[in-house]
């Protein structure tokens, strides 16, 4: 396999509204990341992947892009982001652009111009279609925040498809003219230093209406190739594509450096897990075994061709140490416990702003708190369907995407350190005791656990290039595995419980010294028949 920088780098995600906010006006700012970057650096990631900062009437925070060279007021100005990219190049970090062309904002100049009329220039770059006889959709194809993905427009007497909110109108792929205008876009932020790009639901851009084909079209892959051939294909960029759709087989197609499409992509199988037949407010608890199942069959699938991202959690996603630690009180245990389960795997991991100081869900008491176009949706839509209250407050507790979106904690200051006003969604109660200036005083905090698991895979080529075996395939709590590499092998171990339980390690593992790399509760150096580990216990051995 060609060796790439991004192999051993380690990504941190901000979500810029909710990360720091320079000038006070309650929303999280470019100036506000710059002010943070000495932080980001202390603790070693070399990438930085933002959330969208565009010009943006902000409909859906962002992932509405109405202008995609010029920055949104409430985040600041272009020479202030050309400021960031130069300044985290002086730390050796990268910015990688969360990029939206699924679809644009319905103020985009191109969707202005397309509503105007059917014989606009622009028209095309859109998806229309003609109603019914009786008036009604062309289809019952749905939007993925709910409803009808079809909106009618007055002016034109057609309507325009929409996969997301009706504000968020999409692009036609189909048209050359799209591909090229997005291209072009893409080189101009090349050329500002970037270091590559993250693609919001990119694998909807194959989509063939007519035929109810929305995720994986026949034209996705053949229009990955065009585009790497126009923009990033022969420069050392990172991209990594969101796809909720895929499986082991599709993520090669994307990945595989062969087939000149993407770096890696995001595949979110093992986070639907919890979410009953599909249904994310229909929360299930995990279930380990299945849980391992499909982490190993990643691991092992994609080993020799393509290439992983390894997440817990993202800007969409609820906080992990809630979702499959304790957060109360085996909070730093549980925390440390999964960021050790992810970081000794095989590919890139990314660390969701908060979480290297072990931020949690919040449980707002009433709807009105909730800021997420996508949890307000959904209440509307399952209340009406005869949903409870209770049952949906509940659900949102544990998985609205507001979870991710509470201010970064910086201090026990009010607004936890975020700003000095209310900021635009409220903190998370806990800040006083969860925060960044508590977890740097303190030498056993996760952010140093995190601190030391991003060295470590600098320093270990096993971590990065090692096979993956797993073991303990049935144990209903443990998720432990090995990797080799050369003449190098690693032995990592994570109690998923809050209970106490001691393994029987293989005879192949018995009877030896070992050199602890990291642990939670206190290392050992010797491994015998048996291993006892505490609650959400875990450990990382180098085997001599």
């Amino acid at each position: 396999m060609e060796t790439k920088w991004w192999h051993d780098a380690v990504v941190y995600q901000i979500y810029p509204r909710s990360f720091c906010d320079s000038n006070n006006d309650g929303i999280g700012d470019i100036n506000g990341i710059i002010s943070k970057l000495d932080y980001l650096q202390q603790l070693g990631v070399n990438v930085l992947w933002l959330s969208p900062v565009y010009k943006s009437p902000m409909d859906d925070n962002g992932y509405d892009i109405s202008d995609y060279q010029d920055i949104a007021a409430e985040f600041g100005t272009m020479d202030e982001m050309k400021t960031l990219l130069a300044e985290a190049k002086q730390r050796d970090i990268k910015i990688v652009m969360d990029l939206v062309v699924n679809h644009t904002s319905d103020e985009h100049p191109w969707f202005i111009e397309a509503k105007k009329s059917k014989d606009n220039p622009y028209r095309d770059y859109y998806i229309w279609r003609d109603a019914k006889p009786d008036g009604s959709a062309p289809d019952d194809l749905g939007s993925i925040f709910g409803g009808s993905a079809w909106q009618w427009d007055e002016t034109t007497q057609q309507y325009y498809f929409h996969l997301f909110s009706k504000r968020q109108p999409d692009l036609n792929w189909e048209n050359p003219k799209v591909q090229q205008e997005v291209h072009q876009m893409m080189n101009w932020w090349i050329e500002q230093g970037i270091g590559g790009f993250r693609l919001d639901v990119i694998d909807l851009i194959g989509k063939e209406i007519d035929k109810g084909i929305t995720g994986n079209g026949p034209r996705l892959h053949p229009l990955l190739q065009e585009m790497n051939r126009a923009t990033f294909g022969d420069k050392d960029l990172l991209t990594v594509g969101e796809t909720w759709g895929a499986t082991p087989e599709i993520a090669k197609l994307y990945s595989d450096p062969a087939r000149h499409e993407l770096s890696m992509v995001f595949q979110f199988e093992h986070i639907t897990l919890t979410w009953q037949h599909g249904d994310k407010w229909n929360p299930i608890p995990l279930d380990l075994k299945q849980f391992k199942q499909v982490l190993t069959k990643w691991q092992t699938e994609l080993a020799d061709q393509g290439w992983n991202s390894l997440f817990w959690n993202n800007h969409d996603l609820p906080r992990v140490v809630s979702k499959y630690g304790n957060d109360r009180e085996l909070r730093v245990e549980s925390a440390k416990m999964l960021a050790t389960a992810l970081h000794f795997l095989k590919g890139t991991p990314y660390i969701y702003q908060g979480e290297e100081i072990g931020m949690t869900n919040v449980a707002f008491d009433s709807l009105q708190q909730y800021k997420d176009i996508e949890t307000l949706n959904f209440y509307q839509v399952k209340t009406q369907s005869g949903v409870s209250h209770e049952h949906m407050m509940q659900a949102i507790h544990e998985n609205s995407r507001d979870n991710a979106r509470t201010p970064m904690q910086w201090s026990n200051e009010p607004h936890a350190g975020f700003s000095q006003v209310e900021p635009w969604i409220e903190t998370n109660p806990n800040y006083g005791a969860i925060n960044v200036e508590q977890a740097l005083a303190d030498q056993n905090s996760i952010f140093y656990h995190y601190q030391k698991l991003i060295q470590l895979r600098k320093a270990h080529p096993a971590i990065v290039y090692g096979d993956f075996t797993p073991l303990f395939e049935d144990h209903d709590s443990v998720f432990a595995y090995l990797r080799k590499h050369q003449d190098e092998t690693l032995l990592v171990i994570n109690n998923f419980s809050e209970t106490a339980l001691s393994v029987e390690l293989p005879e192949a593992l018995r009877n030896q010294s070992v050199e602890c790399l990291i642990c939670n509760y206190e290392a050992k150096q010797h491994l015998d028949v048996t291993l006892s580990l505490k609650p959400y216990e875990s450990l990382a051995f180098k085997l001599n």
